[in-house]
């Protein structure tokens, strides 16, 4: 009898336990579901953003912190090679942020007719269809977006080793092993943490600004005292060509990169119909002219030669300029080129995260650790392709070729616009452009493309367009008859992530 109690207890206990096991569990799964709910909802474009101050002053801070980033420490010295002069250096400068206004304005235009996050995607599904809107996802995932973190990071290696090696190059293999290391850390950083992220790019983005500023004033102060010489007949020797101005116009548009992301301010912005355009008329300008200036500022102190022969052409600045004080520049551009690298891995590892809860990508690549709130397995992807990118390319090749790819999508997107003038009449369009500007962004968009082909083919553009239009195939498999063996394929890949990343389906823990 004292037995039968005792195993009554004793069962009676178990069936505690396992009542409050099964409870512990529930508690952790809604616990999990909220986190996951927090995450996604930080992903939505306004919590990405930040805020953008209200009126149009914000909205200028914003375009302006966020184009201005690494390209113009490193851009400089691959638009005076190609047209030969300081006259033609600086109209090129110039021309660069006219584009960017007009192409701005274009895009301010779309992202106000159409209100669907995505960057270009929606655009070119609404007036073209899925197979030109998947066409720029698979590029953006695979080539543009890569290639871009790849040339911050290497644009970073240059300038922080530059100071070890006075008077000549840094080997290529400490560039790449460096730039190598930033795309870890930065991967690393964004994978463990979203705060973190962020609180690193606030400091980053104010030592950009700082740097910026310090060149300016310095190049001002210079001219005061007479600093002129090198700017007398400044457009001898100049080589003007289409294929030279349109290579040229691809590393000074590296520079402006971000311009096509503007409209996203909107929902920040008071009376945003007004300001967005008024911004964008004031705050690209205004970037336009602190290029300029920090391209005078240069030409102050070096030759056109001198510049060419530069590996950081910043650091020769500030070792002409600032010396004894001479390791602010590096230190404060390599601060900046971190700022660039951890804002792009930010965003476009989010891009990857859709593109797999889409099915455009390996499902795995959808998952979010809930514990960090990251997309981990998404950030660990696009480092790795960054990586790969990073080892048989160089900076001015690697900007050629990604100018090359993004601008058959910006020019297509531009032209999505025209088309959508006279096919989606019915569409509201708040802000509504001469339709004129439209038309010269895509003249200017197909000269850019098809004059480096015509003027110096290479097969590494022939390589380009193939790869872009290899993705016909994955659409063809993948979306539209839908197969699932690549998926099957990575299920023990994605049961390893899941274990070691502590990551789940964010559709699983949503429901």
């Amino acid at each position: 009898m004292g037995e039968k109690s005792l195993r009554k207890r004793k069962g009676g206990d178990r069936g505690q336990e396992d009542a409050q096991s099964s409870q512990s569990q529930e508690l952790q799964t809604m616990n999990l579901q909220k986190q996951a709910k927090l995450f996604l909802s930080a992903l939505q474009p306004e919590r990405m953003r930040g805020a953008a101050g209200g009126g149009a002053l914000g909205g200028i801070c914003m375009i302006v912190g966020t184009i201005i980033g690494s390209g113009i420490f490193v851009s400089p010295k691959s638009v005076l090679a190609n047209v030969g002069a300081v006259g033609p250096c600086l109209t090129i400068w110039a021309a660069c942020g006219l584009l960017a206004t007009l192409g701005a304005l274009c895009f301010a235009e779309l992202g106000t007719m159409i209100t669907k996050s995505g960057g270009e995607y929606p655009y070119l599904m609404e007036a073209f269809g899925p197979i030109p809107a998947f066409l720029f996802s698979w590029t953006s995932l695979i080539v543009t977006k890569p290639s871009s973190f790849a040339i911050i990071c290497l644009s970073f290696a240059e300038y922080a080793s530059a100071p070890f090696y006075p008077g000549c190059d840094p080997p290529q293999v400490v560039i790449k092993c460096l730039a190598a290391a930033l795309i870890v850390i930065i991967t690393t950083v964004n994978s463990l943490s979203v705060r973190l992220g962020s609180y690193l790019q606030n400091f980053l983005t104010a030592a950009k600004m700082i740097i910026v500023i310090i060149i300016i004033v310095s190049g001002i102060v210079l001219l005061a005292q007479g600093k002129t010489e090198n700017f007398q007949d400044s457009f001898k020797d100049g080589k003007i060509s289409i294929g030279s101005i349109s290579l040229a116009f691809y590393n000074g548009l590296w520079a402006y990169d971000g311009w096509n992301q503007l409209n996203y301010i909107t929902e920040e912005l008071k009376n945003p119909y007004r300001n967005l355009p008024l911004s964008i008329i004031i705050g690209i300008p205004l970037v336009t002219v602190c290029y300029v200036l920090i391209n005078i500022s240069y030409f102050t102190v070096m030759t056109s030669t001198e510049l060419l022969q530069s590996q950081a052409v910043a650091v020769t600045f500030g070792d002409r300029v600032l010396y004894p004080a001479s390791w602010i520049v590096p230190l404060f551009v390599a601060f900046s080129t971190m700022g660039s690298a951890n804002g792009t891995c930010f965003t476009a590892g989010r891009l990857v995260y859709v593109a797999g809860r889409e099915g455009h990508m390996l499902e795995v690549l959808s998952y979010i650790s809930v514990k960090r709130l990251t997309p981990a397995p998404a950030i660990i992807f696009y480092g790795a392709i960054a990586i790969i990118y990073i080892i048989p390319g160089d900076i001015n090749t690697l900007i050629n070729y990604f100018s090359f790819a993004v601008w058959i999508f910006y020019g297509l997107t531009v032209l999505a616009l025209i088309v959508m003038r006279f096919t989606r009449k019915e569409l509201k369009r708040p802000i509504r452009i001469p339709i004129i500007i439209p038309v010269i962004v895509t003249l200017v968009s197909i000269i850019l493309v098809l004059a480096p082909i015509i003027s110096a083919p290479e097969l590494a553009y022939l390589y380009c367009v193939l790869f872009i239009l290899s993705g016909l195939i994955f659409y063809a498999l993948f979306v539209h008859f839908k197969f699932k063996w690549p998926q099957k394929i990575s299920k023990p890949i994605t049961m390893h992530l899941q274990m070691l990343l502590e990551v789940v389906p964010a559709e699983e823990v949503t429901e």
